[in-house]
């Protein structure tokens, strides 16, 4: 079971390949989607969340792409994952039954806690330092 969405994954290392490639020129969005083996539709969404919460910044035009918004050492996993939560489908209907809102959340929300607190610890710099070890 995994705790991270595919599209979670997808964020951190689209972010990281930014991180890892932008060095004079942003890193386009086709180069991206290359290099992770997706179309470009598909990264698109992300990529658009990721810039609207600030931890990317999109530049336009024929030599546009993606740069990081801010420094790697203040960029964590858990913020990229908040924003990859927001490109989500919402075409579900909410979990509003009393069995999950009194017993089911209230007991999972610990876990999610703990989660989140470990998830605010890893940032893009550590990551892209173990990546460029590997």
């Amino acid at each position: 079971m995994s705790l991270v969405s595919r599209k979670g994954l997808l964020a951190i290392a689209a972010v990281m390949d930014v991180a890892i490639h932008a060095g004079d020129r942003p890193v386009s969005a086709k180069a991206l989607a290359s290099r992770h083996a997706l179309p470009p539709r598909h990264l698109e969404p992300v990529l658009q969340a990721l810039v609207r919460d600030g931890i990317l910044k999109g530049i336009r035009g024929p030599h546009g792409g993606y740069t990081l918004a801010r420094a790697q050492n203040h960029v964590t996993a858990e913020d990229i994952l908040h924003a990859a939560e927001s490109t989500m489908d919402g075409d579900e209907p909410p979990l509003t039954s009393p069995l999950v809102n009194t017993v089911v959340r209230p007991a999972l929300d610990h876990a999610e806690r703990s989660f989140s607190a470990v998830l605010r610890q890893i940032t893009i710099e550590h990551m892209v330092q173990k990546a460029r070890a590997a």
